[in-house]
């Protein structure tokens, strides 16, 4: 795992779109076709305005897969990762991807954690963009976190803190209107890409940073787990990096 310490939020999204679309690239010259994970969120907005604009890039040769869902949320509504992502990052590329595997909240959750683990399997990740949530969360994996699991996609209860930041963050109303259950990539599949592009801008994300970076790798703070990745690059802008020093 590596940190770096950017001098804004928009300088931390050009960092890591560009660091990671340099693997997406070396991943398509190399093999042909590159797989990658995308996340959704205020914390990679930057980031994906930036990876949308790389026109060099053949998204032609690129599979993507979707880190998590909400269950029961229609697509329509303003929550839905599925709609974050077709807006924010399908509708601006320069061609169609050859696949984007989205994870549907209003299917079957078992049947669908199943559709998802097959597909994923015979598509070993290159690089994962992630985030880190307020609580510690990766994905939806929220404290105390699933470390054994090696099933790919599971179905996960959401914890309030996890809840109120989709309130903070605009995507609904209320804490009642956040459902209370989701599909999330499992930390084992997360932790199998080859690389990790983990963008974590905002002071309301310092003391989880500080407490995944610097603390012990515990199900506790789940995001402390990148710790043990060998090609994990977590981007910080001053805020977000603050208590850093202070552990």
């Amino acid at each position: 795992m590596q940190v770096v310490i950017c001098n804004s939020k928009e300088e931390l999204g050009r960092r890591a779109a560009t660091d990671g679309a340099q693997i997406i690239r070396q991943a398509i010259g190399a093999r042909g076709g590159a797989n990658i994970v995308l996340a959704t969120g205020a914390s990679q907005l930057e980031m994906l305005a930036e990876l949308t604009a790389k026109t060099d890039i053949d998204w032609g040769r690129v599979v993507a897969f979707h880190l998590d869902e909400y269950i029961g949320l229609p697509e329509t509504h303003p929550g839905s990762f599925r709609r974050f992502l077709k807006e924010r990052f399908v509708a601006r590329l320069s061609q169609p991807l050859a696949a984007f595997h989205l994870v549907d909240g209003e299917a079957d959750p078992q049947a669908e954690c199943q559709r998802l683990g097959e597909l994923i399997a015979r598509h070993p990740i290159d690089v994962a963009f992630i985030g880190i949530g307020e609580n510690g969360h990766l994905a939806f994996n929220d404290p105390p976190a699933d470390f054994q699991t090696e099933q790919a996609y599971i179905v996960v209860q959401l914890d309030e803190a996890c809840r109120r930041q989709q309130v903070g963050e605009g995507w609904y109303a209320s804490i009642d209107d956040v459902p209370k259950q989701a599909i999330s990539m499992s930390i084992r599949q997360i932790m199998k890409s080859r690389n990790i592009i983990c963008s974590v801008p905002e002071l309301r994300k310092a003391k989880a940073v500080a407490a995944a970076l610097t603390g012990p790798v515990t199900p506790d703070v789940p995001a402390s787990v990148l710790q043990q990745h060998p090609a994990a690059t977590i981007y910080l802008d001053p805020h977000s990096a603050s208590m850093l020093r202070q552990h």
